[in-house]
């Protein structure tokens, strides 16, 4: 799961276990970051999440479910940027080690995506 800053580059990111969901996550890739809004998608439409971004003085840009009983409003010009995040996921999966997850160990695997992030940069 990335963290991936408004140029769309790879700040930070954590491996999860297939089964578990993407908000677990969350709390240890904004730990000490300071930013002004998050983008996500419906995944994160998670009520502790949108507190935890309040208390932070941060905007939680983040499509409501549709099944939400109350409408939640969000800022569709800035959601209009989250393809970067998805331009990221892009970029990574140019690298065919990252792509097929080819390594067979989480350190590994965490080697290949920083050295293909680190590539990706010096684009």
């Amino acid at each position: 799961m990335p963290l991936v800053d408004a140029l769309g580059n790879l700040a930070r990111f954590v491996l999860l276990p297939g089964q578990r969901h993407n908000t677990v996550g969350v709390p240890p890739l904004i730990e000490g970051v300071v930013f002004g809004a998050l983008l996500g998608d419906r995944a994160f439409n998670v009520d502790w999440l949108r507190v935890e971004l309040d208390v932070r003085g941060a905007a939680a840009v983040i499509r409501p479910k549709s099944n939400r009983k109350a409408a939640i409003d969000y800022d569709k010009d800035i959601d209009r940027w989250r393809h970067r995040i998805e331009n990221c996921f892009a970029k990574l999966e140019e690298f065919r080690a990252v792509a097929t997850r080819y390594c067979k160990t989480d350190t590994s695997f965490r080697a290949a995506i920083s050295l293909a992030a680190a590539v990706i940069a010096t684009r």
